[in-house]
């Protein structure tokens, strides 16, 4: 199926995103047409997925480099393959910047995504069949975190905590008469939908008295640790786990962090045990993003997304939702759009209708057999990144808002959906002229 761009044209496209998109349309017209629509679809909708952002042109550039081209089992000073001189120089960079970014004592950039980050941290430190006490899945936990069509749920013997139904927040009590109950081998603080700060020290102080392993899956916040926005992990967990997209901004891809005396476990865990050779012009993006995120105007967007966040939160609330722990202080935030008499998917949907994108997730419910029901997450680190702020971010509620009171194809949607073109089409992801014109870069 064809597919026709409907805003950006395709006159000096190299300028949008720094690919050499004629020399695709040459080769291959159609996925040309792909790109092309993908963008024209980021650019004129609202991106409020919590876990997507725009990445500069600058890691666009290193992941369309011709380091994809080489093959590098192993890590730098011991490949399997010949030729890796220029390649080891970008993994080193992108270590040293890990580290000195987060201040860990050891990083390894190798890993292909989150869930490849936690795969291999399971695999340092653990064996088939050890008990691990995480997050339950239906309170917001990972796929990685015990479910049973995942590696986690079949290898290990996963103890579910949660959130008080009430607040919505982490019970720290309740998972510390887990832990004594259980006796887990590990312990793992992460979420996909939690939108305050864990209490890191408190994991540290429960993983310690049951002698367990502390790890952080930190793939949401780690953008905002970057920007000292959020608290940073490195100094209580045993391992660290994250992405490097999402607030972060860098490719999509996994991180690994850790002290010195767990270096080598982990990275055997990454190479050989669980991937094969490293993805090289991944491995540069990453760099090109730790760079990024160490530079001042990083920690303005940073403080900037949990600003737009709990605006965005509060606006909401006065549209009558029910926002989870009665705001954020992260990029996230989850609501209940059961007060308008919707569902998850139904709002989801309608939303998207209006060009409005955002995720579905367990949001606490006390009433709730299980205590949650399918909620509503969005995040403010793709439109901050285009430049949006406070005074957007009520325009932003107010078209969520209109959203979900319409049908998805009720008469007015034609008309958000226009709103919704007229308010991006002001912040660019990739404003024409090659300005990137975004906080942070």
């Amino acid at each position: 199926m064809a597919v026709t761009p409907t805003t950006t044209g395709t006159a000096g496209i190299g300028a949008l995103w720094g690919a050499d998109l004629d020399a695709l349309r040459r080769e291959d017209p159609v996925l040309a047409d792909v790109l092309l629509g993908e963008l024209d679809r980021q650019s004129s909708g609202l991106q409020l997925i919590a876990a997507e952002n725009f990445t500069s042109r600058a890691v666009l550039t290193a992941l369309g480099s011709p380091l994809a081209n080489k093959y590098a089992e192993g890590y730098p000073g011991a490949r399997h393959h010949g030729g890796c001189e220029i390649v080891d120089v970008a993994e080193r960079l992108a270590v040293d910047r890990a580290t000195g970014l987060f201040g860990a004592g050891h990083a390894n950039v190798q890993p292909h995504s989150g869930s490849s980050a936690v795969l291999a941290a399971y695999a340092a430190l653990l064996r088939p069949g050890d008990t691990v006490l995480a997050m339950a899945l239906p309170q917001g936990g990972h796929l990685t975190h015990g479910s049973h069509a995942n590696f986690s749920g079949r290898w290990f013997d996963f103890v579910g905590y949660g959130v008080d139904p009430a607040t919505g927040l982490l019970d720290y009590d309740r998972i510390r008469e887990l832990a004594l109950e259980h006796r887990p081998k590990a312990i793992v603080c992460g979420s996909i939908s939690y939108p305050r700060h864990p209490d890191y020290a408190a994991f540290r102080e429960i993983a310690d008295e049951v002698d367990a392993y502390f790890i952080a899956d930190a793939a949401h916040p780690i953008g905002l640790v970057a920007g000292k926005a959020a608290p940073n992990p490195v100094p209580y967990a045993d391992v660290v786990c994250a992405t490097t997209h999402k607030v972060l901004r860098g490719p999509r891809g996994g991180l690994i962090l850790c002290g010195a005396e767990l270096a080598e476990r982990v990275d055997r865990a990454v190479f050989p045990f669980t991937q094969g050779g490293a993805q090289m012009h991944s491995v540069a993006a990453k760099a090109v993003a730790f760079a990024e995120a160490a530079a001042p105007a990083f920690t303005t967007y940073a403080h900037q997304v949990v600003a737009n966040a709990r605006v965005l939160a509060r606006a909401l609330a006065d549209l009558g939702l029910t926002v989870t722990t009665g705001g954020t202080d992260t990029h996230m935030i989850t609501f209940d759009p059961a007060p308008l008499g919707l569902d998850g998917p139904a709002a989801r949907a309608r939303c998207a209708a209006a060009g409005i994108v955002l995720d579905i997730c367990a949001v606490p419910a006390p009433e709730a057999p299980d205590g949650c029901v399918k909620g509503i997450r969005l995040g403010t680190a793709a439109v901050t990144t285009q430049g949006m702020a406070e005074e957007q971010m009520a325009q932003v509620a107010a078209l969520v808002g209109a959203a979900l009171g319409e049908e998805a194809t009720g008469p007015r949607t034609r008309e958000l959906r226009a709103e919704v073109r007229s308010l991006t089409a002001g912040f660019p992801p990739y404003p024409a002229g090659g300005a990137e014109g975004r906080p942070g870069s």
